[in-house]
C-alpha cells in the first residue's frame, strides 16, 4: 500500500513527495535542503531507494543529485536531458520497481519543459497517484514561457495534448504537482490543496476548453517571472551541491556599516512594522513571510553577497534556509539582535506608513508622485490614475527617473512597496510606504484606470 507524503515549501509555492510502502521509499522533486525529506523518512523508518525529477527545474535549486548521493539510491532524470552527472535515465514508457510493492510508470508530459515527465504511481494493479511536476496542476497547467519566448507557442500546444494524455488515466486517480501552490511557475490562479483526474476534468480549463480558447487564455495571462530563474536550469543540469545550513560568520557593528557603505546588500528581516519604526539606513527591508525568497531572487542580482540581519539566530537561519533553496552561494555574513546592537550608537532611520486612504487625502491636498512597483499585467489590470509605473524588480536600476520630491509607493498587499520604500529611502528619497492591500483603493476614493 502507498503513501504519499507531501513535503511542503511554501514560500516558493511547491511540494515535493515523499512516497514509501512501508519500506523502501521514491522521492519526488526534492528541494536543495534534503534534511527536511531525510528526517521524514527516518521519522518513518523507510529507506529512500530512488529519487525522481519530472523536469529540470527553473524555480529553485534541486536536492536530487545530493541526496540521491547520500543515501545511495537511483537518481531517475530524462534520458533526453543533457546532464553533466551521473543518473539513471528514463523515458516515455519505461516502468521502475520500488522495493517489492510500488511502480512508477513514466509518462512523456513536455509543456512547462521539452523534456517534462509525469510518474504514475502504481501499487499492485491499482493506479494510486501520479506526479505532475509542473505539467497538469490544481486548476491550471505550469507556464510554457520559461525556455523563451521563441519555444512558448510550441510549448503551450504540448502543454495541452500532455493534460488531455494525463486525462485518460482513471477518473480517481489522485494528482500530485509539484507547483502550483503559489509558485510563478503557474501559469494562473491554482486553488485547492488536493484534486483527482475526474475533478480536473470537471474544473480545469485545458481539459474543459478547446485547444485554441485554452492557448489564448494561458498566453494572456503570462506576466514576468523571477529574474533568479536564468539561473536555475543551468545550475540544475550540473547538479547542485547539497545546501551548507551551517551559521553564517557573525559580523559586528562596524561591518555591517562597512558593506551597506561598499553597496552591497545588507537585508533587515524584521517584520515592515518594526523595520519602518526604526533601521539602519541603507539596509533593505525583506521580512521573512510568504515569497520572501522569490522576492530577494527578483531584486539582489545573482551571485551578489548577502548579509542578514534578524532578530534572533533563529529567524537568521530561516532565512538562509529559504536562500539556500534559490541561491548557490552562503550569506557573507550576519548579525542578531536589532538595530541599536546592529548600529553600535550611530543613527537610526525611520520610515512613515500609511493606507490608501491617506493617499487619496494627500492627493485631495496636493499633487503627491504615486508610485506603482506591481507586475506588469496587475498594473494593467488596474492602477491609479497619474500613478508612476517601474517593477520592483527594475527598480534599483530605473529609480534615477522618478522625480524629486516626496515618493507614495504601493504595490498589491505591501509586502513589494516595504522593499521599495527601502531601497528608496537608501537612496536618500523621502519615502511613503503604502501598507494596505490595493482592493481597499477604490473605496478610498481614488481614482482608478482602466475604471
Amino acid at each position: 500500500m502507498a503513501e504519499v507524503l507531501p513535503i511542503e515549501t511554501p514560500g516558493l509555492g511547491d511540494r515535493s513527495y515523499l512516497v514509501h510502502d512501508g519500506s523502501s521509499a521514491v522521492v519526488i522533486d526534492p528541494q536543495r535542503d534534503t534534511d527536511r525529506v531525510t528526517a521524514l523518512a527516518a521519522e518513518h523508518g523507510v529507506r529512500i531507494t530512488h529519487v525522481a525529477e519530472t523536469h529540470i527545474h527553473n524555480d529553485y535549486l534541486t536536492g536530487g543529485a545530493a541526496l540521491a548521493a547520500a543515501a545511495g539510491a537511483a537518481y531517475l532524470v530524462n534520458a533526453a536531458d543533457p546532464v553533466t552527472f551521473d543518473r539513471t535515465p528514463v523515458r516515455d514508457g519505461d516502468t521502475v520497481e520500488v522495493g517489492a510493492a510500488l511502480r512508477l510508470r513514466v509518462l512523456a508530459t513536455p509543456g512547462h519543459t521539452f523534456t517534462h515527465l509525469s510518474y504514475v504511481l502504481e501499487s499492485g494493479d491499482q493506479v494510486a497517484g501520479v506526479f505532475t511536476g509542473g505539467s497538469l496542476l490544481y486548476g491550471t497547467t505550469g507556464r510554457p514561457d520559461l525556455l523563451g519566448p521563441q519555444h512558448t507557442d510550441a510549448l503551450a500546444r504540448a502543454q495541452y495534448a500532455s493534460a488531455h494524455r494525463l486525462a485518460r488515466l482513471p477518473g480517481a486517480t489522485p494528482v500530485f504537482p509539484t507547483h502550483g501552490f503559489g509558485s510563478f511557475c503557474s501559469a494562473g490562479q491554482s486553488g485547492g490543496q488536493s484534486s483527482t483526474i475526474a475533478a480536473e476534468m470537471l474544473a480545469n480549463p485545458v481539459l474543459t476548453l478547446d485547444e485554441r480558447e485554452y492557448l489564448d487564455g494561458l498566453l494572456a495571462g503570462l506576466d514576468t517571472w523571477p529574474t533568479y530563474y536564468a539561473h536555475m536550469g543551468p545550475a540544475n543540469l550540473a547538479g547542485p551541491a547539497g545546501a551548507d545550513l551551517s551559521p553564517p560568520r557573525q559580523a559586528a557593528a562596524q561591518e555591517v556599516r562597512r558593506r551597506i557603505d561598499a553597496g552591497e546588500w545588507v537585508i533587515d528581516l524584521r517584520d515592515r512594522i518594526a523595520f519602518a519604526a526604526g533601521f539602519l539606513p541603507g539596509c533593505v527591508s525583506f521580512p521573512l513571510e510568504g515569497s520572501f525568497a522569490s522576492y530577494v531572487g527578483w531584486t539582489v542580482p545573482w551571485g551578489a553577497p548577502l548579509t542578514l540581519l534578524g532578530e534572533t539566530p533563529e529567524q537568521v537561519a530561516q532565512a538562509q534556509r529559504e536562500l539556500a533553496r534559490i541561491r548557490a552561494d552562503r550569506p557573507a555574513a550576519a548579525a542578531s539582535g536589532g538595530p541599536p546592537q546592529w548600529a553600535a550608537g550611530s543613527r537610526l532611520a525611520s520610515l512613515r506608513l500609511a493606507k490608501f486612504g491617506d493617499l487619496a487625502a494627500a492627493m485631495t491636498a496636493g499633487s503627491p508622485v504615486v508610485l506603482d512597483i506591481r507586475r506588469p499585467l496587475e498594473w494593467a489590470e488596474s492602477h491609479i490614475a497619474g500613478a508612476r509605473h517601474i517593477p520592483l524588480y527594475e527598480l534599483a536600476d530605473r529609480a534615477g527617473e522618478l522625480p524629486g520630491g516626496e515618493l507614495w509607493v504601493h504595490c498589491q498587499s505591501g509586502y513589494r512597496a516595504i522593499v521599495a520604500a527601502s531601497l528608496l529611502a537608501g537612496r536618500g528619497r523621502q519615502v511613503i510606504g503604502v501598507d494596505d492591500d490595493f482592493g481597499n483603493a477604490a473605496a478610498a476614493g481614488l481614482p482608478l484606470k482602466p475604471a
